[in-house]
């Protein structure tokens, strides 16, 4: 959906609902450009998690490719459960 910036002023309560109910954004434009995106926290909570692991992923993947080895699940869980004992 997209929404000219006015919108954000007078129907506030109406952009509210549509991006609790639908999960969606709401592109807001000014003088005809995009220029904000509006979604809910939840919405927000989501995508921040994604991108996070997408980097976490990412810097994992490049570390494999420079030879460096990384532990195994059974080492990791050791651990962890080393930690919490």
């Amino acid at each position: 959906m997209i929404r000219p910036i006015s919108d954000l002023r007078n129907k506030s309560q109406e952009l509210s609902a549509f991006v609790h109910a639908s999960g969606e954004p709401i592109f807001i434009t000014k003088n005809g450009e995009g220029d904000l995106v509006l979604m809910s926290l939840a919405s927000y909570g989501r995508l921040k998690t994604q991108l996070d692991l997408m980097a976490k992923l990412a810097e994992a993947q490049a570390e494999e490719s420079r030879g460096q080895e990384g532990r195994t699940l059974e080492a990791v869980m050791k651990d962890l459960r080393a930690k919490i004992a």
